[in-house]
């Protein structure tokens, strides 16, 4: 699966309750599109769109959870219970947050990778936002490292296209694949992910989000 993904493009079909793509059956053809262009994986969230996914297209998917527990700032398939539902829906990798931010069932980043592996034969994509996050993520034994958070940490800043220096740091340090994810608008972008060391690199927004695309457009066109 991972010789799948090497140097390729991963297409995150994601769209949130309040988002004009949201609805039964509408990402299940986006990933159809994603896989018709060329597309080596798809990243998704919600067990609906994970399971009408995998019945669509023959792709690895890359499945997450997205859920707000009270007082806690980690959302990313937070607990075993999204892990759960992740697997269940046919997900080969799972996605988490793997930052140094408390989590909402107390457990270490550390303990809870231990107890996914334990449980679920399935590889475990770490969510990170520093380059400190993606070794200690590493060295607790998660099978590829995304830079999908930087940025969107209070510790991070937040930068107006891809965190290139961590891509490049991580790909020189790590022994397991290295996914560049975050902000990566252009297909520029993702090459030089690609040359930086990245085994594979997503792209959303940029692909998927028809109302993001509009919006910059129009913002260009007003400025």
């Amino acid at each position: 699966m991972m010789e799948k993904l090497k140097c390729g493009l991963i297409v995150s079909c994601q769209a949130l309750e309040d988002e004009p793509l949201y609805g039964d059956g509408i990402m299940a053809k986006m990933s159809l599109a994603a896989l018709q262009g060329g597309a080596v994986g798809i990243r998704s969230i919600s067990v609906r769109d994970i399971t009408q996914i995998k019945e669509t297209v023959d792709l690895p998917v890359i499945g997450i959870i997205k859920k707000v527990y009270p007082d806690c700032d980690v959302y990313i398939t937070p607990t075993m219970d999204e892990v759960d539902q992740v697997v269940a829906a046919g997900a080969e990798i799972v996605a988490i947050d793997c930052t140094n931010r408390a989590r909402p069932d107390g457990k270490s980043m550390e303990e809870f990778i231990k107890e996914v592996k334990a449980k679920h034969d399935v590889k475990i994509m770490a969510d990170i936002s520093t380059f400190e996050e993606g070794v200690a993520s590493a060295c607790a034994g998660v099978d590829m490292v995304g830079t999908t958070l930087s940025g969107y940490t209070d510790y991070t800043v937040k930068q107006e296209g891809p965190d290139f220096e961590l891509i490049e740091r991580l790909a020189k340090e790590l022994s397991i694949p290295v996914i560049a994810e975050g902000r990566i608008s252009t297909p520029q972008d993702a090459k030089h992910s690609l040359e930086l060391g990245a085994h594979a690199v997503v792209v959303g927004g940029a692909i998927t989000r028809p109302k993001q695309i509009t919006e910059k457009f129009v913002a260009g066109i007003v400025g």
